[in-house]
């Protein structure tokens, strides 16, 4: 992990407010896009059986945002919200964002109470090491450019080797 983490950082109370009035559908559809593109296709198959049917939960605590999915065995879905998901992670925007970027690791931050796990201890151990063992530039910009992306699209690279 990098050792220059900037410091906490918490989205202020009306800015918290204020997101908290969106409606959760499309935050959740936008995050499962998200989580289809750069991760589900290489998650192991008993990362993916124990997801079957699960219902899963992030929690950005200081955006007072929720997204609500479940894995339907081929992809991530997204769902209605549940009161006691299967599975829910719980931390401030900056801390996901760190996580994402690979700069902090979820270890701390889980001792540091910044990152909470509630609900299937064992599910969300096996969603945290699966995640740990991928080696996926996740926020790295260039690795979402256009042009990167169109290329990891199947069918993409032989349309663009045509002259």
């Amino acid at each position: 992990m990098n050792a220059s983490l900037p410091n906490p950082f918490t989205l202020p109370r009306p800015v918290g407010a204020v997101l908290a009035r969106l409606p959760a559908y499309p935050g959740s559809m936008l995050l499962v896009t998200a989580i289809n593109l750069a991760l589900a296709r290489q998650l192991p198959q008993d990362v993916k059986d124990m997801l079957q049917g699960k219902q899963l939960a992030i929690r950005v605590r200081d955006a007072r945002l929720g997204f609500d999915f479940t894995w339907n065995g081929r992809r991530f879905a997204p769902s209605s919200p549940h009161a006691d998901p299967d599975l829910a992670i719980s931390a401030n925007a900056q801390d996901f964002l760190l996580l994402a970027q690979r700069r902090q690791d979820p270890d701390t931050l889980f001792f540091n109470r910044r990152l909470v796990m509630e609900g299937d201890t064992e599910l969300g151990l096996v969603v945290k090491n699966a995640l740990d063992a991928l080696e996926l530039p996740v926020l790295d910009p260039a690795h979402w450019s256009p042009r990167a992306v169109l290329a990891r699209m199947p069918g993409m690279a032989s349309r663009r080797a045509r002259p």
